[in-house]
């Protein structure tokens, strides 16, 4: 084997995560907790009112229900076993929620003001002081009913845990409909608990790496479409797509500076040699960041954008380095523990590191706290768990792995207290990759 086809291997190897799913795209997810916080928080999500004189077009209290209980931290009450349904803070009988041992109850009304128009209006209570800790209205469309129940969770979930929700987000994902020879890769967008799955591109070559622009309206990723990688971006809401790099070799790997100007990526030499450069978007100007005879790749910005993290075997197999972009910044080995931490993505505030480490033969998702340098866990137990990619609140690590021998997506937070796997309800799932919180 030369030199070249090596570290192109290496590198594909490391980032579509060593394996190849098959899978079909537009199946949603059906949520499994398997494992959730032993004090999950009990919570009455009582049905909203419709408007009145007709039914209504959609249940927002049964989302709001399913999104907190499938974060793991919520114990919501099952319907059949309340005894009333109030709608407003004033028909609360707060004593028989207290008995029936919830500590917040959630009651509200969905009301038609215009043709397609509704505002929804809500109210959260502690139980146990009877105070109100959120009042609140959203208005929307029947089409964005659904998304505005995203919207209330999120509320409800930041009043009581402290931390903004981000069930309102979405993922991106590859999927690969067919089998060999004939395959379709699929990148699709949808929201974060699987829903409203939309194919944005599909090609009969491979698409991988997926990575989201800060202001969530463009994808970068790689496609194969030419028989070589390429690097495209594309426009979410027109699906316009720019071919950004296609120099001869590898171009793998893309990731967004924060203020959406550049593209860090990997790109490799007539000797096959691999190396982290950043594209100016706007000038199309390269600058060279790395300068080891080593593989560099997978590399990721720092939020403030002043390092960038990266894979690395240059002390002789894959580890976690930090590099400052300052002029003659060098390259800070991150990760000791163990033979291989690749695939490295940097929390939202900068703290903490999440990367798929291998762990007695196992490839899995552990954390590295970045202001002590120190202190990596281990947050997975399975066989094969890569491709890690944090919620943009900092709480949730998504990533793909395999479950009874298929490809799926799971979740962990990020003590490692809650897990979840995102079963698609048919075919197979990889390469997410967590959009940023919705500006639309």
């Amino acid at each position: 084997m030369n030199e070249a086809f090596r570290r192109l291997r290496f590198l594909l190897l490391l980032t579509a995560g060593c394996v190849s799913f098959a899978s079909v795209a537009n199946g949603e997810f059906v949520v499994q907790i398997t494992r959730g916080q032993d004090n999950a928080i009990p919570i009455a999500v009582v049905p909203f009112a419709p408007p009145q004189g007709a039914a209504a077009p959609f249940d927002v209290a049964a989302l709001v229900a399913h999104d907190l209980d499938g974060s793991g931290r919520f114990k919501t009450m099952d319907r059949k076993d309340m005894i009333d349904q109030p709608h407003t803070g004033a028909e609360i009988a707060f004593d028989d929620w207290r008995r029936l041992n919830n500590d917040y109850i959630l009651v509200g009304r969905l009301n038609a003001v215009a043709a397609n128009r509704y505002d929804i209006v809500f109210w959260l209570y502690n139980v146990l002081t009877r105070q109100p800790l959120l009042g609140f209205q959203i208005s929307t469309d029947t089409a964005g009913l659904r998304l505005a129940s995203h919207q209330l969770a999120d509320k409800v979930f930041q009043a009581i845990v402290g931390i903004r929700g981000a069930f309102a987000t979405r993922i991106a994902y590859v999927s690969v409909l067919g089998h060999v020879p004939r395959r379709t890769y699929q990148l699709v967008v949808a929201d974060a608990d699987g829903a409203n799955p939309r194919v944005i591109m599909q090609s009969a070559q491979p698409l991988m790496s997926p990575a989201w622009s800060p202001d969530g309206t463009r994808l970068a990723y790689v496609s194969f479409e030419d028989h070589q990688p390429s690097i495209y971006v594309q426009v979410l809401k027109s699906g316009a797509r720019r071919l950004v790099s296609d120099a001869a070799g590898v171009n793998q790997a893309p990731a967004w500076s924060p203020d959406g100007r550049k593209l860090a990526l990997t790109l490799s030499n007539r000797a096959g040699n691999l190396d982290i450069f950043v594209l100016d978007l706007a000038t199309k100007g390269l600058t060279r960041i790395t300068h080891d005879p080593g593989i560099d790749t997978e590399p990721q910005w720092s939020p403030d954008g002043k390092s960038l993290y990266f894979t690395s075997d240059r002390d002789g197999g894959p580890q976690v380095f930090e590099k400052s972009l300052a002029r003659g910044g060098r390259a800070l080995r991150l990760t000791f523990a163990g033979s291989y931490n690749a695939r490295p993505r940097v929390s939202p505030d900068g703290s903490q590191l999440a990367f798929v480490t291998r762990e007695h033969g196992a490839y899995r998702i552990a954390t590295l706290d970045l202001k002590n340098h120190n202190g990596m866990q281990v947050l997975t137990k399975g066989q094969f768990d890569v491709s890690p990619s944090y919620a943009p609140n900092g709480a949730v690590i998504l990533y793909a792995t395999r479950e009874r021998g298929r490809g799926v997506l799971a979740l962990v937070s990020t003590d490692g207290r809650v897990q979840q796997t995102l079963m698609a309800t048919v075919g197979e799932v990889e390469e997410p990759a967590w959009g940023p919180f919705r500006s639309d």
